[in-house]
């Protein structure tokens, strides 16, 4: 066999193996189990859910950097603040609190005096105040911003793309954009985190969450519905196209 020959022996069994590789890596994608099917929560504008979080520097998450299913960035959300609940109302500029009544023996103010239409009391002129002088009054102006939403991957048939949800707990506000395997059919929501040490403090924790705005279903039925080689995506469309029964049973 001359060097040619072998050369090019090589090199198909070269080609063999990496395919092989990429085979055994695509079934390992498409034929470990889905997790256990949940049933839907009722869909209500509060919710009880079980909250997960990742980030993009996971191992399962590199290959898409920090871009999320439909393409945009990941984002992080703002910084926790207190909730309106708990917060003193502040009075407002309308409500014009009740007078309270005068009482001359614990008055600080001059003693008051009878009035009448009929009586003239001679008017003794004070001492004349000199004029006071005006300056310019530096004022600082509070500007608000609105809160930076954080990504959130769930399954789009129970959350669809779009979702602007707030945690009760902390009042961070997040928008369902991303999706995964192991939400697939499931009651929990996974919360972006921008490093693995806030997402190993977060844990998993349930939570409730107030929808602020529900996304389209429609919008994801139509996105995913590319994507349905994958079972996870399967499982999606089928509840999305109201087959509960065959979304359950898929494995």
């Amino acid at each position: 066999m001359t060097y040619a020959e072998r050369r090019n022996l090589a090199l198909i069994l070269l080609a063999v193996f990496i395919a092989l590789i990429l085979l055994t890596g695509c079934g390992t994608t498409h034929h470990h189990a889905l997790p256990a099917y949940e049933p839907p929560l009722a869909k209500t504008n509060f919710q009880q859910v079980r909250t997960t979080a990742y980030t993009h520097t996971e191992s399962d998450h590199r290959q898409y950097s920090n871009r999320n299913a439909l393409g945009g960035e990941l984002r992080a959300a703002g910084p926790a603040n207190h909730r309106a609940e708990v917060v003193t109302r502040a009075t407002l500029a309308y409500e014009v609190p009740r007078a309270i009544p005068v009482k001359e023996s614990t008055s600080y103010s001059s003693r008051l005096q009878p009035f009448s239409m009929d009586e003239r009391q001679p008017v003794t002129p004070g001492p004349k105040r000199a004029p006071r002088a005006t300056r310019a009054v530096r004022r600082a102006v509070v500007v608000s911003r609105p809160p930076q939403i954080g990504s959130a991957a769930a399954d789009w048939s129970r959350w669809p793309a779009g979702t602007v949800f707030r945690l009760l707990s902390t009042g961070q506000n997040y928008r369902v954009e991303d999706y995964g395997w192991a939400l697939s059919g499931r009651n929990t929501i996974d919360l972006y985190m921008a490093n693995q040490r806030e997402m190993n403090v977060w844990g998993a924790r349930q939570e409730t969450i107030e929808i602020l705005k529900w996304g389209d279903p429609r919008e994801s039925l139509h996105f995913l519905h590319r994507h349905q080689d994958y079972r996870h995506i399967k499982r999606m469309v089928l509840e999305l196209e109201g087959r509960e029964k065959e979304a359950a049973s898929l494995r």
